[in-house]
This record gives C-alpha cells, sequence and structure tokens, in this order.
C-alpha cells in the first residue's frame, strides 16, 4: 500500500523531510501544511535583506512549482486545528481531515514578548519571519533612534540592521556582556567594539521596564529597570521563542520545554516525529538530552527524522551544528552547545581574535571562535569524535592548531 506523510511546517525542518521522503518514498502521498503564506525562504538571509542589502528575489529557496515537480502538496495559510494519534488524523481549521501513516511536526517557534507595559505598541518589532523582515526594513529606514533588546545571536542581527540603516541604537542588555552564557568579558568586548563601531551602543545591567509611546500608539522611549529613558522610533525585541506546540495538547506527545524527542527523532507516540526549532532531542555526542535552533540542524534533523519515518531507527541524529554571523569586519562562529560544560579554555590572539571551548567531562562538546575561524574543523572533528582531550588546553588554544598537534589522551 502506498504510504502517507503529512508534515506540519515549512520551514527548513518541514521541507528538507519532504524532499528525503519523496527521494527515499517515490510513490508515497506527502503533504506540507504551513500557516504561512508562502513557501520555504532562508531565515539567514533575511537578515541581509532588512540591512538593505539583497533584494526579495534571492530570499526564497522554494516556489510552488518546486512542489509540484516533486508531487509534493503544499497547502499554504493553513491552520492545523487538532491531531487526533488514535486515528492517525489531522484537522484543518476548513474542516479538512487528512489520514496519515506517520506525521512530522516541525512547527517551530513564535517569538517571546517582552511583558511589559506598550510591549504591543506601533514600531516595536520581533525578528523571525520573512514578513518580521519587511517590517523591520521598513521600521528602520523611518527610524532616527532605536532601542534593540536581546543579547543573543538573533538580538545582534538587530543591531547589525541599526548599522547598516544608520539608525542611532541603544542595545539594552540584562547582564554585563552580549551572550555572557558563551562568552567572558575579554571575547564579548570585541563584539561591543564592533557595534560601538556601527553606531550601536550597548548598554548593561539594563532591560525594559515599560515603552513610552505618543497619542497615536507609536513606540517613543523605553525606560529600563533603573529609570533610565532611551528614546526610540524602533524598537527590535529578540529575547527568544515560543514554541508553537499548541496542536499538540490534546495528545500524549511528550513535551518539556519543547517536544521531546530520541535520537531518530521519533517521540514517545507511535508515527509521530519532531524535527527543527521545537525539538528537545538526545544528543548521542553530548549524552544527555539538547536543544539547538542552527538552520544546518534543523535541516539534517528533518532529514533523519524523514528516513526514519520510512525506516524506523535506521539512521540517527549526530551532528554538530554552527552558526555564523558575518556583520562585522571579522568573521564570528560558534558550534556544539558553548554554553554548557563544566570546563572551559578560552584564549585572546588579537584586538580582534578569540576563541572558547566549552568542555564536559574531558571532551569538547561546543565553542566560539572570533577573527581566526581555521581551527573550528579540528574542535568539530574532536567533538564529533568524542575525543579526550587530557590536559592539553595550551595545545588547543594555540594559533594554527590542527588535531595532529593533540598527543593521545591516557583516557583512550
Amino acid at each position: 500500500m502506498t504510504a502517507s506523510y503529512v508534515i506540519i511546517g515549512d520551514g527548513i525542518a518541514g521541507s528538507s523531510a519532504a524532499e528525503t521522503l519523496r527521494e527515499e518514498d517515490p510513490d508515497a502521498d506527502v503533504t506540507v501544511i504551513t500557516d504561512e503564506g508562502e513557501a520555504l525562504y532562508n531565515r539567514i538571509l533575511i537578515k541581509e535583506f532588512a540591512k538593505g542589502k539583497l533584494p526579495e528575489a534571492p530570499i526564497s529557496i522554494h516556489d510552488d512549482s518546486w512542489y509540484d515537480e516533486r508531487n509534493i502538496d503544499l497547502k499554504l495559510n493553513t491552520l492545523v486545528t487538532n491531531i487526533d494519534t488514535d486515528a492517525h488524523t489531522v484537522g484543518t481549521h476548513e474542516g479538512e481531515t487528512l489520514e496519515y501513516d506517520k506525521l512530522l511536526v516541525a512547527t517551530g517557534g513564535t517569538p517571546t514578548q517582552l511583558p511589559v507595559e506598550n510591549s504591543d505598541a506601533d514600531g516595536i518589532s520581533h525578528f523571525w519571519t520573512f514578513q518580521d523582515a519587511r517590517q523591520i526594513k521598513d521600521g528602520m529606514e523611518a527610524a532616527d533612534d532605536a532601542v534593540i533588546v536581546g543579547a543573543g545571536l538573533l538580538g545582534i542581527d538587530l543591531a547589525a540592521i541599526c548599522g547598516a540603516q544608520d539608525v542611532s541604537g541603544k542595545y539594552l542588555m540584562r547582564g554585563n556582556a552580549w551572550w555572557r552564557y558563551a562568552l567572558s568579558e575579554e571575547g564579548a568586548e570585541i563584539m561591543h567594539e564592533a557595534m560601538r563601531e556601527r553606531g550601536v551602543e550597548p548598554v548593561f545591567e539594563s532591560g525594559v521596564d515599560r515603552f513610552e509611546v505618543d497619542d497615536d500608539g507609536h513606540v517613543t522611549a523605553a525606560i529600563d529597570p533603573n529609570g533610565d529613558r532611551y528614546g526610540a522610533d524602533f524598537v527590535g525585541i529578540a529575547i527568544g521563542l515560543n514554541f508553537n506546540t499548541e496542536i499538540l495538547q490534546d495528545t500524549d506527545v511528550k513535551q518539556d520545554n519543547g517536544v521531546v524527542v530520541d535520537q531518530y527523532m521519533q517521540t514517545n507516540v507511535e508515527d509521530v516525529y519532531a524535527a527543527g526549532d521545537l525539538t528537545r532531542f538526545y544528543d548521542v555526542i553530548l549524552g544527555e538530552y539538547a536543544q539547538n535552533g542552527a538552520w544546518g540542524s534543523a535541516k539534517e534533523q528533518g532529514t533523519i527524522a524523514a528516513k526514519n519515518m520510512i525506516d524506523p531507527e535506521s539512521e540517527e541524529f549526530r551532528w554538530v551544528s554552527s552558526y555564523s554571523i558575518t556583520h562585522f569586519d571579522f568573521p564570528f562562529l560558534s558550534f556544539g552547545h558553548p554554553t554548557l560544560g563544566d570546563d572551559s579554555a578560552e584564549m585572546k590572539h588579537s584586538d580582534t581574535e578569540w576563541r572558547r571551548i566549552a568542555i564536559k567531562d574531558g571532551k569538547i562538546v561546543g565553542g566560539v571562535l572570533i577573527g581566526d575561524l581555521s581551527p573550528q574543523s579540528a574542535y568539530k572533528k574532536l567533538m564529533r569524535d568524542e575525543v579526550p582531550i587530557g590536559d592539553q588546553k595550551e595545545i588547543l588554544m594555540q594559533e594554527g592548531f590542527s588535531v595532529d598537534d593533540l598527543a593521545p589522551s591516557k583516557e583512550q
């Protein structure tokens, strides 16, 4: 009999799953459902569009013909209203009921809202979808002063957009450094200085207590918990995601700050899989459950989920993710789980060259490279192969480090 696969979500996880299913099961029925009004686009490039560096055309990855050519049924602007895992059915807001043999949930997340007064005012934007990027581009082009909130990898994109659009910005951070869970103050200061050079000033030990608005409901300022006022006619917020798991609330699918899956992307409910940002997956390298929202990780999860939907437990998710930033005159890259671990090593080689690796149980589990990215392949190989590094931190921090420089550990 012909297998029937339903995928909820057309981000990179859902789309890569659909492509893999079609390649490996040519006769199957494959349906992709998304509540967005446009097919897969490049979430990495939308920040370049918002900066005014790219037109819309290169941002799209798939158009309707891509799905037609592969006989994949794409349902845009379609909201899933219920899932019945016993009956193996999915219901939509239009009253349609779709049957499935295997279901993949790849619905991602929605930006977290600041729980403060006037956080829904005009001129306040979150950065996640292509439509968000259009709104941010328009807002920045019309703005004189901006406030950015969220000291992480998405927040710095908003700061860079400020700089590219020649908007004076204040970047409000709760701690004493940007991405303080992954960088020391020494490494973060390289990023701080790069922001300042583009007209964006980091403000530490700050945040937002409330927003002020004018008579038309447009934001005019952010007031931080210290009582300081920062005038702004544009505000960008990137403080995390709320995972889109509402459709699973009447099912037995296990959740723990995300949908819990094993290394095969299988949930605890038979024939239901999940992939992408919303997963809390078993990381076979780390040896524990973890989360990762990087584009490459989501793409690989979608592929692995599809393979296991066809042939259960045939291939495990074993991946060292990476995330790069190219906003500045020097490159930045994080890999693995740089905020985890029980030990670390770091070194600054110049004003724009710094590196840090996170270590757990004597093995590399993640890291950050600023300026010189050449060691990334070596570090990622050591992580992927779970190589004990022993007491060789100084060697790992040397310029031009390669795997061959590391002596065999006594633990091996």
